[in-house]
């Protein structure tokens, strides 16, 4: 069934935890693309009604997409709203990546590094940060076909040390929320949230996002499963999904993330 987000059906939705946010930090991580753009929108509102501090970050890579005229013209829309994107850039072209065996991969360990950076260079407080990803619903049920897939119906080959890692690391995405004993949250605003009511939901506020898609999208399975749920017209019920992952999957409990250490959490998991 589709759904139409609107900000105040999405805060009744997220109230109590949007209640826990009161006088915190939070870094959203802005890639400029629509999950992300409608995060920033949803956020921006909820920060001038539960009072916390909203802090746009944005990795510009791969370069092809992040254009001058493009963060320009971004970057003016939401400093027109009340906040400024940071742009992070780093010393990297995008030889590496169009060189790389597997473009997605290698693009991933350029943006955790950039990620380490920026936590390492702003967060002052570490019990007042929330990190805040756009991850939809899209995203989390491609996650059950890729562990579907790739471990349950594996011939059993492959399925070794590297799956399990990969499996870790997109388990704790199905949940909205998680504390982590250093104090500091990740909050997932969007994953109840199907893709296609997302870009509804951004078209109707007229929010501008990259007009410059990756060149290497393809690479990445849950995009060529976005295209499957697009052409079948498909739309997901976040609790049936977890309901499943929990029970098929055996999906972990978001409490076994808590006692993780912040270096293992944002260099292996995250």
């Amino acid at each position: 069934m589709d759904t139409q987000i609107s900000y105040s059906k999405w805060r009744e939705h997220h109230r109590s935890i949007l209640e826990r946010l009161s006088n915190s930090d939070v870094f959203l991580l802005f890639s400029g693309g629509k999950d992300s753009s409608l995060c920033l929108h949803l956020m921006l509102e909820a920060s001038q009604e539960f009072g916390f501090d909203l802090e746009a970050h944005a990795g510009a890579f791969p370069v092809h997409r992040y254009t001058d005229t493009e963060r320009r013209r971004l970057g003016d829309y939401w400093e027109h709203r009340g906040v400024r994107v940071i742009w992070h850039t780093i010393e990297e072209t995008d030889d590496g990546v169009e060189n790389a065996p597997n473009p997605c991969l290698f693009c991933q360990k350029v943006r955790k590094k950039m990620l380490h950076t920026i936590l390492s260079q702003s967060v002052e407080n570490w019990e007042k940060l929330v990190l805040v990803p756009s991850y939809s619903l899209w995203d989390i049920a491609s996650y059950a076909v890729e562990h579907l897939l790739g471990d349950v119906f594996s011939n059993g080959k492959d399925v070794g040390e590297e799956r399990s890692k990969r499996f870790i690391e997109t388990a704790q995405r199905f949940y909205p929320f998680a504390s982590m004993k250093e104090g500091y949250s990740i909050f997932r605003p969007l994953v109840k949230y199907n893709g296609n009511d997302i870009v509804r939901a951004v078209k109707k506020q007229g929010i501008p996002f990259l007009s410059i898609p990756c060149k290497f999208k393809d690479y990445r399975p849950k995009r060529i499963l976005e295209r499957y749920y697009e052409k079948m017209a498909l739309c997901f019920d976040y609790q049936q999904v977890l309901d499943f992952a929990r029970r098929s999957l055996n999906l972990p409990d978001i409490s076994s993330y808590d006692n993780i250490e912040k270096e293992e959490y944002f260099k292996n998991i995250f």
